[in-house]
């Protein structure tokens, strides 16, 4: 007599607050699942990553993970009462550190992709899964895993009531980087006399003091950030070369007899990460004559861009690519463009 197939559950893990008690439940279901069937049941915990391999905080967030599964590893030990019984194999593993994850469906084909691998009959997800740490993920999620077939079960956990922080802790990096921005830029507009050196370091001390605890979402790396900023000077000239480009050609479209604009609102998903190159992209779009960011949203861009050229330069990713070598060195540079990924659509309003 031949030995029944094995039983497959994916459980993708995030740190949430109902993180614990759907290890739990999958550990009961994979009991049940012995006790109806006598097969062996494999149980796959899975962190599905948003960490590029070039991202500067991929160290910091990679680890993240791993405790995360290291915990899972714990959790279900004492579900069981110890080391996992014969029937039952348990796999950890993080997932999507080798592309760029933008949405649900991104996250969907990640999971897809390990389900096939492993042959994965059903899903099980947490109530309050949300790898992407901004607008909510589940519902989409499930669509996109329904959609290819994949048996899907959110579990039947409570969810446990959150504590909102309202203020960031401040630490010395915060505070140091808050005061060189802000004293560099005060001498900047300054006629540099020997007392405006004294009064800067005044005006820059009372800013930092009121802004350090809020002025950054991640701490600061005191390496990482002179880097930054010295790739900020490579950039600024490049930013002012695109700039005069565009300037030539909305002048030359302006004085064109036909006057060939083709107003257009382009959606495209940027490959950057974080407030500070979100925001420096968004803002250098905006400055370049012939698109402007009306809003930004979960990494999508939404530009209005004036004419075809603005269209093609956008999808081309120069500011972009440039962007990307600020905050990221330059294997990020390489990335593919917009265009490339197709990750530019134009955004039809009604009404």
């Amino acid at each position: 007599m031949t030995a029944p197939d094995p039983r497959r559950l994916l459980i993708p893990v995030d740190d949430s607050a109902t993180v614990r008690n759907t290890v739990a439940y999958a550990i009961s279901e994979a009991e049940s699942l012995h006790e109806d069937t006598a097969a062996p049941v494999e149980l796959h915990f899975v962190v599905v990553s948003g960490t590029r391999s070039v991202d500067p905080d991929a160290v910091e967030e990679l680890g993240a993970a791993t405790d995360l599964l290291d915990r899972v590893s714990v959790w279900t030990e004492e579900d069981l009462g110890g080391a996992p019984p014969d029937w039952l194999s348990i796999t950890l593993d993080v997932l999507g550190t080798d592309r760029y994850l933008f949405g649900p469906a991104d996250y969907a084909d990640v999971l897809l992709e390990y389900g096939d691998e492993h042959a994965v009959e059903r899903a099980i997800l947490d109530p309050e899964y949300n790898p992407a740490g901004a607008a909510p993920m589940l519902r989409p999620l499930e669509l996109e895993l329904a959609r290819n077939g994949l048996e899907i079960e959110e579990a039947p956990v409570e969810r446990q009531a959150r504590q909102t922080v309202l203020t960031r802790a401040a630490t010395l990096p915060k505070y140091l980087s808050v005061f060189a921005a802000s004293y560099l830029f005060y001498l900047l507009l300054s006629p540099l006399k020997a007392l405006d050196f004294f009064t800067g370091a005044i005006t820059a001390t009372l800013v930092s003091v009121l802004l350090a605890p809020i002025a950054f979402s991640k701490q600061p790396s005191i390496t990482r950030v002179p880097i930054q900023l010295l790739r900020m000077v490579v950039y600024v000239p490049y930013l002012l070369w695109q700039i005069a480009l565009a300037n030539l050609h909305i002048a030359k479209v302006v004085l064109h007899p036909s006057l060939p604009i083709d107003p257009t609102v382009i959606r495209y998903r940027a490959a950057v990460w974080g407030d500070a190159p979100v925001t420096t992209l968004a803002n250098s779009i905006t400055l370049t004559p012939g698109t402007l960011t009306i809003s930004v949203s979960d990494r999508a861009f939404n530009v209005h861009s004036l004419t075809d050229n603005s269209r093609d330069d956008l999808e081309a990713g120069g500011l972009e690519r440039a962007v990307r070598f600020v905050f990221y060195g330059r294997e990020a540079a390489a990335i593919a463009s917009p265009g490339e990924r197709e990750d530019c659509e134009e955004v039809t309003y009604d009404g």
